[in-house]
């Protein structure tokens, strides 16, 4: 079979992040290692000797999958991101390295793959194959869960999620995962309803994202790094910013199965001066998050109850290194939907649509 040059790349560029996924051969004969031309073995030494690229670069080592059969090839699969205003720096990179002289295709994806498809051709003279976001996402998902066989399960979920100090995660299976939901949160938000690998349809989404969060993070409190909010969000305490059902009825809206604790009114007790003065920073982080993260919950449950599904998988960068948001998540399925509704989640959260650009690099179809 005649399968693709190397280096095999899949790139996503979101609005926020680039993902990039890397396959490094590990079967490479000795004839090949002499063919090897200089570039691509200075790019494959380069991107597997160290951890972090540059200031912001950063190989994500934990998600790396060792001995993976690829095409024919045996490799490990790695797993970098940046931010989205360092990609010239990025592409400057790819010029000094010249991968250009590679004539290799670039797959790649996410609304980045359109706006710099230019900026590719003239700053690092490579021609980028673009490919739908969407198609990637879903065949990035199916690709990754079919896949990992050991080690640490891909999907898992919380165990009694409306217990949030005591929900434990739990590895759980896919297979037969039909019909499902998927619910991608960088940026934005973009919900799926996914009956098959090749039918799915994108039915809503929220502009409300891990954008907003990061951004009304840097309003409201000053911070710069998404790292930094939500370490501010952990140490805070939401109920001294939002309006609950207690501050309203004095208790519980019994009539209508509203427990005190609902957020009533979102921030809506920074209206009142004296609370605007004793409330922290952290409380503010806090309530920023539960406000987004509540929200994305709600729709998602009325997609799911719309279109009958009961299974619910949360991807894409604004759940990484974020625990709380994803048990929020699951409390809130769970809570609502009187356990009916299950919320799953991906362990190589943001990397899907790029794993799917790589797969559209070795199978195109």
């Amino acid at each position: 079979m005649s399968h693709r040059a190397f280096p095999w790349f899949g790139m996503d560029i979101g609005g926020t992040l680039v993902k990039l996924v890397y396959f490094e051969p590990k079967d490479i004969t000795a004839e090949e290692e002499q063919e090897e031309v200089e570039s691509l073995r200075s790019i494959r030494h380069y991107l597997t000797s160290n951890t972090a690229y540059g200031t912001t670069g950063i190989r994500d080592v934990h998600l790396e999958m060792k001995d993976l059969s690829l095409c024919g090839r045996t490799g490990n699969l790695h797993f970098i991101r940046f931010p989205t205003h360092d990609l010239p720096v990025f592409m400057q990179m790819g010029r000094n390295k010249h991968f250009s002289s590679l004539h290799t295709t670039l797959c790649a994806t996410g609304g980045g793959a359109y706006k710099f498809e230019s900026d590719f051709r003239t700053m690092a003279d490579l021609e980028l194959h673009k490919l739908d976001e969407l198609d990637c996402l879903v065949r990035g998902v199916l690709y990754i869960d079919s896949v990992i066989t050991s080690g640490p399960s891909e999907c898992y979920y919380f165990e009694n999620p409306t217990d949030l100090d005591h929900s434990a995660q739990k590895p759980y299976t896919l297979e037969n995962h039909y019909p499902l939901l998927l619910v991608n949160i960088g940026s934005g938000v973009s919900i799926l309803a996914v009956y098959s690998e090749n039918n799915y349809k994108r039915v809503t989404g929220t502009s409300l994202g891990g954008g907003t969060f990061l951004g009304l993070c840097c309003l409201l409190t000053g911070c710069s790094t998404f790292e930094e909010a939500l370490e501010m969000a952990s140490q805070g305490e939401s109920t001294h910013v939002d309006k609950l059902v207690r501050d309203i009825y004095g208790g519980d809206y019994e009539r209508f199965g509203l427990p005190g604790w609902t957020v009533a009114s979102s921030f809506g007790s920074m209206m009142f001066k004296e609370k605007r003065e004793s409330v922290s920073k952290e409380d503010l982080a806090r309530a920023t998050l539960v406000t987004i993260t509540n929200n994305i919950g709600s729709i998602t449950r009325m997609c799911a109850l719309n279109e009958n599904i009961e299974r619910v998988v949360f991807v894409g960068n604004f759940l990484r290194v974020n625990i709380l948001s994803m048990k929020l998540l699951a409390y809130a399925m769970d809570y609502w939907s009187n356990g009916q509704l299950k919320a799953l989640f991906l362990r190589h959260e943001g990397y899907f649509g790029a794993v799917g650009a790589l797969l559209g690099l070795l199978h195109p179809s």
